[in-house]
């Protein structure tokens, strides 16, 4: 792990007010910042740890558990929301027995609402991002958001039936 993130420290750690970037590249190297690397960037950098969780648990782009091989980032912006984004979110955890933020236990799936993926003329819409894959899946129902995810566990090898048992 020091090996990734020793780069990272070389180009970034000299700037002032570079702890953002240092953890947002820290996070695309390892797909999340777990506690050992911040105490790492910590030591390296003289920043206190208890900031660096701060600012990593502030911002809702940094994770700290591993998030699955396809992120659904579901919007519950205005326009989702007044298109029942709620049923779509309740089909979605019901499926897949996560809610907001958890991952499925076979690490497939990542769940995220999102305030607003700026597709309003879409509502309700989920993106799907994992496995060079960043797709924007609109007019959303319950039955046609579980068929999405039975589709991708499905081409993954797997059954989005079987991600919740």
């Amino acid at each position: 792990m020091e090996q990734l993130i020793d780069p990272i420290l070389a180009e970034y750690a000299p700037a002032p007010g570079s702890l953002i970037t240092i953890l947002q590249k820290t996070q695309d190297v390892l797909g999340y910042l777990p506690e050992n690397a911040l105490a790492y960037i910590s030591m390296r950098t003289g920043i206190a740890l208890s900031k660096i969780y701060g600012v990593a648990t502030f911002y809702t782009q940094f994770r700290l558990r591993p998030a699955g091989k396809y992120m659904l980032m579901l919007c519950k912006g205005t326009a989702c929301h007044v298109n029942d984004a709620s049923a779509i979110a309740e089909a979605v955890s019901e499926r897949l027995g996560i809610a907001d933020g958890e991952t499925t236990p076979d690490g497939l799936f990542t769940l995220n609402i999102v305030a607003c993926l700026g597709c309003c003329s879409l509502a309700p819409v989920m993106m799907v991002r994992g496995q060079g894959v960043e797709e924007v899946h609109g007019h959303l129902t319950r039955a046609s958001v579980v068929k999405l995810i039975d589709g991708i566990a499905a081409a993954a090898g797997g059954d989005a039936k079987e991600v919740s048992a």
